[in-house]
């Protein structure tokens, strides 16, 4: 994820290097929450189950396998109308992309225990409360400013 501007100067130097550290060499390329792999598509229902190619079976958003589902191919051919389309309609598709995430939301805190190797969505839910709060707050500074000054 890019880093905010106003946030840029609590980052270290050697900041790239320390991510992709994270990303590529612990992590080996794959999420470190759902073990999602970096920069490939995958397919998945939505709700954060996912089709693991390498191991050809589906994985929760944990990254746990899951029995009982069907593999893409054969879902295509059960619903009618979708073997030319290779997939069915509740399938999506998601380029993964891998970040360095702070686990305490603190910029500043670059222990490599405090960083995690995330995908998008394991990102966002991850900061999910930190955004509320920032949203918060940023409504609450501009109504103070209104009080203020109306």
């Amino acid at each position: 994820m890019p880093i905010a501007r106003e946030h840029r100067w609590l980052y270290p130097i050697d900041w790239r290097e320390l991510s992709a550290f994270i990303r590529f060499t612990r992590a080996r390329g794959r999420c470190e929450h759902c073990r999602r792999p970096h920069g490939r598509d995958v397919l998945h229902l939505g709700e954060g189950s996912w089709w693991d190619e390498d191991t050809a079976r589906w994985r929760d958003g944990r990254g746990r396998a899951l029995r009982g589902l069907a593999a893409p191919a054969e879902l295509a051919r059960r619903t009618p109308g979708l073997a030319g389309i290779g997939a069915p309609a509740a399938l999506q598709v998601t380029r993964v992309v891998l970040a360095s995430a702070h686990l305490n939301h603190d910029p500043g805190d670059n222990r490599p225990r405090n960083l995690a190797a995330l995908c998008q969505r394991c990102h966002m839910r991850h900061d999910a409360s930190e955004h509320r709060r920032r949203r918060w707050l940023n409504a609450f500074r501009t109504r103070a400013m209104g009080d203020l000054f109306a």
